[in-house]
């Protein structure tokens, strides 16, 4: 009953079905996407909205500054006042944290604002040098040349839908008011890929891991923010605009991509059919074959295909079959103690069935090193953008997610690209870093960029 392991038979099945990433060209997928990101920031047709922030990173983080930074994330409200040491290294001080407006029952728009102030205000009162306020608002915002974001929608179980449309930042600002507090000049609203990338410049050693004294005044290289968790999306500072009309060397402008939305040419016959399950086929297709919320029902739907074919023989193969969908946290853990017997897709296989398993994981591994060569291009492309080479000096590419950071596989192989893209024609110096608290750290370089 059970298949043999062969893996030249299991790596024709993922060509024939076109999800072999040894049918993807990597420099030629770099070039796909810096054409289409092109094409977005001239504001032509485009699968990448190229999205303007109207904020400039700070080429180095201050010392001796003092921010509020506040995080409106899924189902918590943080805030926390922030300084820069004198490394310009941020350091959370007094951290607060309350239910998302809206999370524990209906609000108003004058109530979700004067929440948010609530936590707010006792900080501004406390320290009466406030350099401004980052807030990193994890949802979707229109953003303004002010540097505030109109809410186009809300999710994540918020329900305060008089808000949509508003302005965060002015909310605020009135808000503040309202409780006679003033606030600062400066408020700054940001998604959380940008607070990513600004994050890596407080966090990122400016000068990479170069030790000893720089007596040449070495400036920093540029930061990349790149997010692979549920989602998959980059954001990095770009010189020219032509949509609205920005160009600028000297003082880039953050860009963020929405890397998800990618119409990459490597979509499979399987990729199309699970595509067509989705709750939004023909769009995001990049993010279903590289994020967490996809990468588990991408390969179930794969690894049933190659049951239906006979490729993959087991005993409980019906039972497989009749599962609905497989979530990427099961197959996750499934990958990282595959010989354990233990779990959901563990107690699929018998102890005499080590060669159908073998299969399985094999399967599954070449989608998970498609999914870091597709994400390795988005990165890549970014940096190309970003016209940077010192090796005194490297690209830092801040990134944050859980799939990058746990999901088995995917960080080698993305890395492993990478490098490939990067340094193919030249030498390249560049560093992936993980940012910790990207949300909050990277609102608190907010409030000081310009």
């Amino acid at each position: 009953m059970s298949s043999s392991f062969n893996p030249n038979a299991l790596s024709e099945f993922a060509r024939y079905y076109g999800f072999h990433y040894d049918r993807v060209d990597p420099l030629g997928l770099v070039q796909d996407t810096l054409i289409d990101m092109e094409r977005g920031l001239r504001g032509q047709q485009s699968s990448l909205p190229m999205i303007p922030t109207y904020l400039s990173p700070v080429s180095q983080v201050p010392p001796g500054k003092t921010v509020i930074a506040l995080d409106a994330g899924g189902t918590n409200f943080r805030a926390a006042l922030v300084r820069f040491d004198e490394r310009g290294k941020a350091i959370a001080e007094g951290a607060e944290k309350a239910p998302m407006p809206g999370t524990k029952g209906p609000v108003n728009a004058e109530q979700f604002f004067d929440q948010i102030a609530g936590l707010t205000a006792p900080f501004i009162e406390k320290s009466p040098h406030i350099e401004g306020i980052g807030f990193t608002f994890s949802y979707p915002m229109e953003m303004t040349n002010k540097s505030d974001g109109i809410l186009l929608a809300l999710s994540k179980e918020v329900d305060a839908p008089e808000v949509i449309g508003k302005s965060i930042g002015q909310g605020l600002r009135d808000a503040l008011k309202r409780r006679n507090v003033k606030p600062p000049e400066r408020i700054v609203l940001l998604n959380d890929t940008v607070a990513t990338l600004l994050s890596g410049l407080a966090d990122i050693p400016a000068r990479g891991e170069l030790q000893g004294t720089d007596r040449y005044g070495v400036t920093g290289g540029p930061v990349i923010g790149f997010i692979l968790g549920t989602g998959i999306n980059t954001a990095y500072p770009e010189t020219s605009i032509p949509k609205i009309g920005f160009s600028s060397e000297t003082t880039p402008q953050i860009v963020v991509c929405e890397t998800g939305t990618f119409g990459h040419r490597y979509m499979g016959s399987l990729d199309k059919e699970y595509d067509g399950t989705t709750k939004n086929p023909g769009v995001y297709t990049l993010e279903k074959t590289t994020s967490g919320a996809y990468l588990g029902p991408l390969t179930f739907h794969i690894l049933k295909q190659a049951v239906r074919d006979g490729l993959l023989k087991f005993k409980k193969s019906d039972e497989f079959l009749c599962w609905t969908t497989l979530q990427t946290r099961d197959l996750n853990a499934f990958m990282h103690t595959p010989l354990s017997g233990e779990g959901l897709i563990g107690s699929l296989f018998g102890l005499d069935e080590q060669a159908a398993l073998t299969s399985f994981v094999y399967l599954a591994s070449i989608v998970t090193q498609r999914a870091g060569l597709f994400s390795a291009a988005m990165v890549a492309a970014a940096a190309e953008r970003v016209h940077w080479n010192n090796p005194f000096a490297p690209i830092r590419i801040a990134v944050e997610g859980t799939t990058f950071m746990i999901y088995k596989g995917i960080r080698t192989a993305l890395e492993s690209y990478l490098h490939t893209m990067l340094v193919s024609k030249k030498p390249r110096a560049y560093m992936v870093t993980p940012v910790e608290q990207a949300s909050l750290f990277g609102a608190a370089v907010a409030a000081l960029s310009g």
